[in-house]
């Protein structure tokens, strides 16, 4: 698996810098087969660190009945991950100094700890919740690291004609894992007697032997989990390097800027600026939007298995369209923008519609079944499979600084969206039709942004120009 070592003749450099004074040193690409099994082993990590931060809200009537959870604490245990990204700027640094195996490793050991500390079977209700939300802040600082490196590890390890493809799958497979909770937590999970009906939280007193029993799945779906966790952490310790030996492109193997120069350089750039707030305020929305999708279903009567159904669908969706999407835009470089006016303009129409549909006493639009799904499928496929597009664009306009820096940075910006929404979520849980216009502003916002950015693709020109 990899490339065999190569002779001192092959060594001899085959891409040369067209001007001597430039900090690209020539270079020899060479890509690996190793590269799959390490896209594989992070994109696992990303999975699992997105079921665990999801694992509450699609169950979120049977936590209530269980563990005697207010519904203001089902936000929080989803706002644990955003709050994860406070030390945001330490994980960048440490990807940045270290390589991607040292903060990859720092972040699997939080997601083990968490993980643990959930599963831990306590009697005492209120230890019990306490354990619980730590395990929720241990899981969310692995965040910062999981949600930002897609993008290194596509430069370090990917060609230039399979980077945005590999940057997809390393960045959206942790919302297959968020979308897998979705099924998994309700299919294990038994939802009370009662949750078909407005006033969910505790409309009816549950027999001690229902809570017992749902007890036991939900400590059956923890035990799971950590399981899976401690066994990546095993595997990582075991492989992951942070790079290859020879670089798989001109741009993987030129020289970035300091960690210091980045940051000052990503704040003062306007261009920059804007495409992160137009990615940040519609996917942090959505983040916590659909954390919260049980509870803004309920009162259209949709059924615990159902909502789940249909958030599990919207991400599957928007993962395999992303997918797409990307591996299109390797083909047809340059045309980052204008995917992401299609998409963005596809997202506004979808969630309006959603947000009518929702409001059926009002608007007299049919509330069916089928309309909740194909809103919210289409939905959740615009907006989730903007995301490597929008990774791509963004370091395109700011190459050289480092790919974990930047993404690092809009990342940030997209948890704390999430976690001011969620934090406000707190305090008014008792009618939720604001969120659905909150979405629906924030993709009409990041559309109005898209269409007056300036696109440029400084690494790209490396890439095809400069080893030509």
């Amino acid at each position: 698996m990899g490339a065999a070592s190569s002779t001192e003749g092959e060594r001899e450099p085959l891409i040369f810098p067209p001007n001597p004074e430039t900090s690209i040193q020539p270079v020899y690409s060479r890509v690996y087969g190793r590269r799959w099994l390490v896209l594989t082993l992070f994109s696992l990590l990303a999975f699992m660190q997105g079921m665990v931060w999801n694992t509450w809200g699609p169950i979120q009537n049977s936590a209530i009945h269980a563990y005697d959870f207010a519904k203001s604490d089902i936000a929080v245990l989803v706002l644990w991950g955003p709050v994860g990204f406070t030390p945001w700027l330490l994980f960048m640094w440490l990807m940045d100094k270290k390589g991607l195996r040292a903060s990859l490793l720092l972040s699997v050991f939080f997601m083990v700890m968490g993980a643990a500390l959930r599963s831990v079977p306590v009697p005492d209700l209120q230890l019990r919740r306490w354990l619980i939300h730590g395990g929720q802040l241990l899981n969310g600082l692995a965040g910062p690291t999981i949600m930002s490196a897609g993008p290194l590890l596509s430069t370090t390890w990917f060609a230039p004609d399979q980077r945005a493809t590999a940057t997809a799958v390393a960045s959206l497979v942790s919302y297959l894992g968020a979308a897998c909770s979705f099924i998994v937590g309700p299919l294990l999970v038994p939802a009370p007697n009662d949750t078909t009906s407005v006033m969910v939280a505790r409309a009816v007193v549950s027999t001690d032997t229902q809570i017992n029993h749902i007890r036991d799945r939900i400590q059956l779906v923890l035990y799971a989990e950590f399981g899976m966790v401690a066994l990546l952490f095993a595997a990582v310790l075991c492989y992951f390097p942070s790079r290859p030996p020879i670089p798989p492109s001109v741009a993987a193997a030129s020289q970035r800027l300091r960690y210091s120069s980045s940051i000052c350089r990503l704040l003062s750039n306007f261009r920059f600026l804007m495409i992160a707030l137009a990615y940040a305020v519609p996917t942090g929305v959505m983040a916590g939007w659909s954390g919260v999708l049980d509870m803004i279903l309920t009162p259209a009567r949709v059924s615990q298995v159902d909502a789940g159904w249909i958030g599990f669908w919207s991400v599957v969706g928007g993962c395999v369209f992303g997918v797409a999407m990307a591996r299109f835009a390797d083909s047809i470089r340059g045309m980052l923008k204008l995917i992401l006016v299609l998409m963005m303009a596809g997202a506004s129409l979808a969630s309006t519609w959603f947000t009518l549909t929702c409001l059926t006493r009002l608007t007299h639009l049919p509330s069916t079944a089928a309309t909740l799904y194909t809103s919210c499928i289409v939905l959740g496929i615009f907006i989730n499979s903007s995301v490597p597009i929008f990774f791509e664009l963004l370091i395109e306009t700011v190459y050289p600084v480092p790919e974990g820096i930047t993404c690092g940075v809009v990342t940030f910006l997209g948890n704390l969206v999430t976690g001011c929404l969620l934090f406000f979520l707190t305090f008014y849980t008792t009618e939720l039709s604001w969120l659905n216009w909150c979405l629906t502003g924030s993709c009409a916002f990041s559309l109005v942004l898209i269409l007056f950015f300036r696109e440029s693709y400084d690494r790209l020109y490396l890439d095809v120009f400069v080893s030509v």
